[in-house]
């Protein structure tokens, strides 16, 4: 924007408080500007980040769910601005779809369902709600929540962390939890010019008006779930410029935007430089603030076997390194298969058994080939060159399938693990006992 009467043009403003108590909040939201253009009529839709939930066991929560603090402080800064139609809308991940009660849960858990009663809000699955076919310009149609895009503004509560597949995940990639789950799946997309970076980064053009807010309280590494690593950071970051607040929170994490391929895409897309040079930061320094966050998991030299696996002495098998078109519930199975087998290993060499995700991974004809999930399924199906092909068939695959699967390969992983799969977040809570750091009243509303 230019500024006629000064000459100069007008930089998009980004607030970064360290959180101290409530009023950090606040301060970041008033030092932004972020909600002071909203019309006191207006429908304003709040969308945090819950990545996942299961009513099993307790999931830690840190750095991979918007905290509940936030939520309950913007919601106040609303109210105290006359705006009295705000929903909640999140689409939350269940380990098995179509899951109406465990969305409620969590609602209920993280307080949302006090907040409504208090405040007369309103909370949506938009996984239960309609959906609008939209096409951001990008020939691909996907479809949208209909409460997202028929709100008057949205007010976007991302977490602050990294992503093994996207380098970070913040404001726009938020608003992949607003498509429906075949629109997330086509999000990852094998073709180089529609890749998931690309996606994302056009999302905003039909997006009503919005601002963000970044809870960076808790940050993760090498996120965006519960297998990543939890860190107390006490920074909010927050603008009423979207992509601006997403160029700096990528900073704070230690990873410039020109690294980010999505920020550099949506920075292309609306004619902006991505070094930061039209973004004024106010309140605290990035420099003050930041920390590097790590965003891949390692892997060895060829990227055949996480780098824990090898160290561990594990043969026999190569499990390559994931990619962008592995979508969301298959990375869950993933995940649960990577530590179900790294406690079946032995000692003993398995029979030179390789695993492939996502949608264009090839094989290296191995003896036993393991296909995840119904894309690699179809991708391989005519493949004669394969050994011994062993398919898991289904989107997202079925674990107990998948269990089959290994033992058919010489794997003996404990079919237990994943008959309570739900459970497994108890397993990742181990790390954060007894830190009195990782406070669960932060997702509480009292």
């Amino acid at each position: 924007m230019f500024d006629s009467q000064q000459g100069h043009i007008m930089k998009k403003r980004v607030a970064i408080t360290k959180y101290q108590g409530r009023e950090s909040i606040r301060e970041a939201l008033e030092i932004s500007g972020a909600l002071e253009k909203i019309p006191g009529n207006a429908t304003v839709m709040i969308k945090p980040n819950i990545v996942l939930w299961t009513r099993k066991a307790p999931i830690p929560k840190w750095g991979m769910i918007t905290t509940s603090r936030v939520i309950e402080e913007v919601v106040i800064f609303l109210k105290d601005r006359g705006i009295d139609n705000i929903i909640i809308g999140e689409g939350i991940t269940t380990l098995q779809s179509g899951d109406r009660e465990t969305p409620q849960h969590a609602f209920e858990t993280l307080g949302y369902s006090t907040l409504a009663k208090r405040f007369g809000i309103t909370c949506y699955n938009l996984l239960e709600r309609s959906f609008e076919k939209v096409d951001p310009g990008i020939d691909v149609e996907l479809k949208m929540s209909s409460d997202l895009l028929h709100s008057d503004f949205i007010v976007n509560i991302p977490v602050l962390k990294t992503h093994a597949q996207t380098v970070v995940s913040l404001g726009m990639k938020n608003f992949k939890g607003t498509l429906d789950l075949a629109s997330r799946k086509k999000c990852h997309s094998p073709a180089s010019d529609r890749d998931l970076h690309f996606m994302i980064s056009r999302l905003h053009r039909v997006l009503p008006p919005s601002a963000t807010i970044i809870d960076g309280i808790y940050t993760l590494e090498r996120g965006p779930t519960m297998d990543g690593k939890a860190r107390r950071s006490n920074i909010i970051v927050a603008s009423p410029d979207p992509l601006s607040a997403d160029m700096v929170g990528a900073q704070i994490l230690g990873h410039p935007p020109t690294t980010v391929p999505y920020l550099v895409y949506a920075a292309e897309d609306q004619e902006r430089p991505v070094d930061l040079s039209d973004i004024e930061v106010v309140g605290e320094s990035i420099e003050e603030v930041a920390s590097y966050h790590e965003y891949s998991f390692p892997y060895n030299s060829d990227e055949s076997l996480p780098q824990k696996m090898e160290q561990m002495g594990i043969q026999g098998l190569s499990y390559y390194k994931y990619d962008d078109t592995m979508c969301t519930y298959c990375s869950i199975t993933n995940g649960a298969i990577l530590v179900a087998i790294s406690l079946a290993w032995k000692g003993k060499p398995w029979d030179d058994v390789e695993i492939l995700t996502g949608k264009k991974m090839q094989p290296r004809y191995k003896n036993k080939t393991i296909l995840l999930g119904q894309c690699m399924c179809n991708l391989h199906r005519n493949n004669n060159r394969i050994k011994e092909k062993i398919p898991v068939p289904g989107c997202p695959p079925n674990p107990l399938r998948a269990v089959a699967a290994l033992h058919q390969a010489g794997i003996e992983v404990d079919k237990s693990f994943f008959e309570n799969l739900e459970s497994a977040p108890g397993y990742f809570m181990r790390k954060y006992l007894d830190k009195p750091e990782f406070d669960e009243s932060f997702f509480r509303i009292e």
